[in-house]
């Protein structure tokens, strides 16, 4: 994500609203000592007209002016994320002004919960012998109110150090046993960021695009794999979207487990850039935020539009390559119905940043479904047009989601205001309900009718229904969409086949409410519920109750209610909440193991058997979600390792989507990661019994180019 979706929820944003944005020039000199936390500054500045000018500047770095002709007087001071202070600036001639200052920034890092057992470490900034990170949360160049910049930067540091920044670099010289470190961007930004620490710099030109790889420490076959695997990304979404906006991109190893993207690199963590998947996940979603937020700049105030559409052209698009989109949105569904509830759900357009995982929930996965619908309401080839024309038109400019609509009509020809205002300036979503379907043969064929309900309290929303009916014979699937812009859409179809089996929205193309039946149990409905009873193993050994209690009680903290009790305080479990059972030893148990779906796996005194092979208790670790009979979910977490559960405790949450997870060891390795399959559906109904059929497969977006 970049870095400003963290600023939004950090700081209080400088105010655009209602003012014309202007591009400034910063000349800045930077003397780093990271020992003492120390920076001095010298800040050319060159402002497009004279007056009094307002910035903010973190807390004592005592700014002092040059010239008898400029006025700086301290006006204000704001205690939010960082203190700062405000300042007034008064200049009549010249428009050039030299600010300096020094001080010290450190911001050591402070963990941010997200949900049970889901934090994530954040600093708005901080210089330290660890390594250096700044930008505008941390106040550390003037910040100037509505304004974009351009800027060059010089660093000087201690040998062996190397300073990061936006645009083109590195210039490196020596002097007196210290390093300076030149980078210029001469395309306007909105933030300007300093990275520093003793990195091994990797280079490989990529056409007309510097390629590179900062490491904390040398690694010749990483640095490798990265440099490769940047430039086929690049690649790739030149020709989808429009040229890469500036002349390098560099991936920089970070000295916490972050996942950044500014404009021209990533800053991610080092454990995290050592991750297989990662190589394939989260770096070409940074990657895509060049374009996103880093090349067309997002105005805040107005919604955070570029998270789920970079969401979507990132993991989205190359899952749906690899064949998985309908997974993946599936998923997406799920986790904004395990998450979101009617006190924490609130429209696109106030999406600023992610600070939870509803908050995620909403601008990511609701975000990249509300892109997913407008990209099947004008064509995968008119989508593109609209994608490129809105990069085109907005590069290097703050741009809101009236500017994608703007490009979408433009391109399209159509007014899509009806579609914008549902989908971003509303809450809540759409549950769909199928019933009194018939079929009848007739003259050429055969008619199938049916009725489409809309049963969700909200108001209606209007949606393209994909239908697809399988036919009799070996004939092909018949593929429509309905418009549904009442309570009720009566269905008409005339065939030339005897129907089998009629499916409303089966790749999940549709921003909706799952049914129970579509939604296989997930630990998401347990780390995302209001209420939860978390019950304890009364007869597990010391150690082990141990281990539970501490895991009961840190994850207690994430949920607004949650009740610890041991299973020989509980004549039977609650039914009116979410419940987790913990230990092998836990007496309510069988109450998960027999509502297993036995198919799949089976849960003995012995361990689990999850496709075919044994899993023992002695060295596993098995977490399994189910459903209660009263509907709400359950699940058990079994390990005879103190150390494994210490470990589950920040495992599980990253797992949420699974319904069976195994894990080996005391530090626990995953082995299985399984999500319950699916076997019926409302919306999926067969009018024949006994066919099956081979079912129909969606296209990639990138079959258009």
């Amino acid at each position: 994500m970049p870095i400003r979706s963290l600023i939004a929820a950090l700081l209080l944003m400088l105010p655009l609203v209602g003012q014309a944005v202007v591009t400034i020039d910063h000349d800045i000199q930077v003397k780093l000592q990271p020992s003492t936390g120390r920076l001095e500054v010298s800040d050319q500045i060159t402002l497009p007209s004279a007056g009094e000018w307002y910035f903010q500047l973190h807390a004592g770095l005592n700014p002092q002016v040059e010239g008898g002709a400029v006025k700086l007087e301290r006006v204000g001071r704001d205690q939010a994320a960082v203190p700062i202070e405000i300042y007034r600036l008064t200049l009549a001639q010249p428009l050039q002004v030299t600010i300096r200052y020094q001080g010290k920034i450190q911001h050591p890092l402070q963990t941010l919960a997200e949900s049970p057992g889901r934090e994530r470490p954040v600093s708005p900034g901080d210089i330290s012998g660890e390594g250096v990170f700044l930008s505008a949360s941390a106040a550390w160049y003037p910040l100037f109110s509505a304004v974009l910049q351009r800027y060059s930067l010089q660093v000087n540091l201690p040998a062996g150090w190397l300073a990061v920044s936006q645009g083109e670099g590195p210039t490196l010289a020596e002097k007196s046993g210290r390093i300076n470190i030149g980078w210029q961007a001469k395309q306007p930004q909105d933030d300007i960021y300093l990275i520093a620490a003793p990195f091994q710099l990797y280079q490989q030109q990529g056409g007309k695009i510097d390629l590179q790889v900062y490491l904390r420490s040398k690694d010749d076959a990483l640095a490798k794999r990265y440099l490769d695997v940047t430039q086929e990304y690049i690649d790739l979404y030149q020709r989808l979207i429009g040229p890469y906006p500036y002349s390098k991109f560099a991936m920089v190893e970070n000295f916490w487990q972050s996942g950044y993207g500014m404009p021209s690199f990533t800053l991610l963590g080092s454990r995290v850039i050592r991750l297989p998947f990662i190589l394939y996940t989260s770096y070409p979603h940074e990657i895509v935020h060049n374009w996103w937020g880093n090349g067309v700049y997002t105005d805040y105030e107005k919604g955070n539009w570029s998270e789920g559409l970079t969401s979507y052209l990132a993991d989205h698009l190359l899952k749906e390559q690899r064949g998985k989109g309908v997974a993946y949105r599936r998923d997406a569904l799920q986790r904004f119905q395990d998450y979101v509830r009617k006190g924490n759900d609130f429209p696109l357009v106030e999406f600023r940043g992610r600070h939870s995982v509803a908050s995620q929930a909403v601008g990511y996965d609701k975000s990249l479904m509300f892109y997913h619908m407008l990209r099947r309401e004008l064509g995968d080839k008119t989508f593109i047009e609209g994608l490129r024309r809105f990069y085109s038109d907005n590069r290097f400019k703050l741009a809101s989601y009236a500017d994608l609509q703007y490009a979408f009509e433009t391109v399209s020809g159509r007014s899509l205001q009806p579609f914008f205002s549902e989908w971003t300036q509303r809450t809540g979503a759409p549950r769909l309900a199928l019933n009194q379907t018939e079929v009848k043969p007739v003259a050429g064929g055969y008619r199938l009718t049916a009725q489409l309900q809309q049963t969700q309290i909200e108001p209606v929303f209007d949606l393209l229904v994909p239908i697809v009916v399988y036919l009799a014979d070996g004939q092909p699937p018949v593929q429509v969409s309905r418009r549904m812009s009442e309570r009720t859409l009566a269905l008409d179809l005339k065939l030339k086949a005897a129907p089998v089996r009629i499916d409303i929205d089966p790749h999940y193309d549709l921003f909706r409410q799952l049914h129970p039946e579509e939604s296989p149990a997930s630990l998401s409905k347990l780390f995302g519920a209001k209420r939860v009873t978390i019950v304890l193993p009364s007869k597990a050994e010391a150690l082990q109750l141990r281990a539970y209690r501490h895991l009961a009680k840190e994850w207690a903290q994430g949920y607004p209610e949650a009740e610890i009790v041991e299973d020989s305080d509980l004549a039977s479990l609650p039914n009116d909440r979410p419940v987790w059972l913990l230990g092998w030893k836990n007496r309510f148990r069988s109450q998960l193991a027999d509502q297993l779906p036995t198919s799949q796996a089976v849960l003995s005194e012995k361990g689990i058997n999850s496709g075919g092979q044994d899993y023992g208790k002695r060295g596993h670790s098995v977490v399994i979600a189910s459903r209660q009979v009263n509907g709400h979910s359950i699940a058990w977490i079994g390990s005879e390792s103190a150390k494994a559960v210490a470990g589950l405790i920040r495992k599980l949450p990253h797992y949420s989507k699974y319904g069976l997870l195994i894990f080996a060891g005391d530090r626990p390795t995953i082995q299985v990661k399984q999500q319950w399959r699916i076997d019926r559906s409302p919306l999926r109904l067969p009018l024949v019994d006994g066919v099956t059929v081979e079912v129909v497969k969606p296209l990639s977006l990138l079959e258009a180019l």
